[in-house]
């Protein structure tokens, strides 16, 4: 792997300018197509109290340092700067919205095309062995972090049910409440949010089913409590508070290519070559830094995933 790769060891705009989905929707415009570091300071709000999550016990360390240019941002950055619509489309208040958010009991439902379907209660999967997973973080909006997840490869969870050979791609389903989730309504798109994969994307080692971050279980403004990661690709592909995974034979829809198919496509593979319609993806915005810095082409990762969209035109596929 090259020395800048980081070894194992979301969807909206900043808020100068609100929200993406209500700018397409109802044409509100506060500011600039990108964010600044300066304006993230200068328009992030103060932060809830910390509510507190249990320490997972047991979890594999990360196999290497990360280079001196990825250091991981820090908990009050990761949990305080979110994507999750379903509680506000305001990045600052999503902590806050979510901080009563009930994520037990909980399941997770795994099934169609597949020998052993089953539906996993979450203390199971928490059973799983539980790896530190440091990964570069890239929002299809511009701007990035560096997170210490913990989860498991996602590999791991589809053994258990035994995809069938006709098996193609992986569908994914968050969850959704209205009663818990008020404000997901001024959101302008459907819910509950789905997301998916092909199934050689989905059985990648770097694939995971995050179930927390800094050694403990996710907050519930980050997913909790698990939520996929896709480390190549934009943040919005890495669906939150997931209950149902479901294999299919054909390409399952997503929420983003459902809303808005020429801006966002199936794969969303993080490619500083294509722009977005609105705004160039060749840089980024590193939360907590002033400057933006070059975005890598599969953020990164391509000596890993690249040859799985060997021969594809990822202009035409992305």
């Amino acid at each position: 792997m090259a020395e800048n790769k980081i070894k194992s060891s979301e969807i909206t705009p900043e808020n100068v300018y609100l929200n993406r989905r209500n700018f397409m929707k109802a044409g509100l415009i506060a500011g600039t197509t990108f964010a600044t570091g300066l304006a993230y300071r200068f328009f992030n709000q103060p932060p809830p109290p910390e509510v507190e999550t249990a320490k997972i016990e047991t979890v594999k360390p990360a196999e290497t340092p990360l280079p001196e240019t990825d250091k991981p941002n820090s908990v009050k950055e990761i949990t305080n700067y979110n994507n999750f619509y379903e509680f506000s489309t305001n990045k600052s208040s999503v902590a806050e919205y979510a901080k009563d958010f009930v994520t037990r009991p909980w399941t997770v439902e795994v099934g169609g095309l597949v020998q052993k379907p089953k539906t996993f209660d979450i203390e199971e999967l928490l059973k799983i062995e539980q790896e530190e997973r440091i990964y570069r973080f890239r929002c299809v909006e511009g701007w990035s972090m560096v997170i210490p997840w913990v989860g498991f490869p996602l590999k791991k969870l589809l053994d258990k049910v035994e995809p069938l050979g006709t098996a193609k791609y992986v569908a994914f389903e968050t969850y959704y409440n209205k009663k818990q989730m008020p404000y997901a309504s001024y959101a302008g798109i459907d819910f509950p949010y789905v997301e998916g994969l092909r199934l050689d994307e989905a059985n990648h080692n770097l694939t995971i089913l995050a179930t927390g971050l800094y050694g403990k279980q996710m907050p519930n403004q980050n997913g909790a409590p698990i939520r996929l990661v896709v480390p190549w690709k934009y943040g919005f592909k890495s669906i939150k508070s997931v209950v149902k995974i479901t294999l299919t034979d054909s390409e399952p829809p997503t929420t983003w290519n459902i809303a808005i198919p020429n801006e966002y496509g199936f794969y969303s593979n993080v490619n500083p070559n294509v722009s977005h319609p609105r705004w160039s993806q060749a840089t980024e915005q590193r939360i907590g830094e002033y400057t933006r810095r070059k975005t890598l082409l599969f953020n990164g990762y391509a000596d890993e995933v690249a040859s799985l969209y060997e021969g594809m035109d990822l202009r035409k596929y992305f």
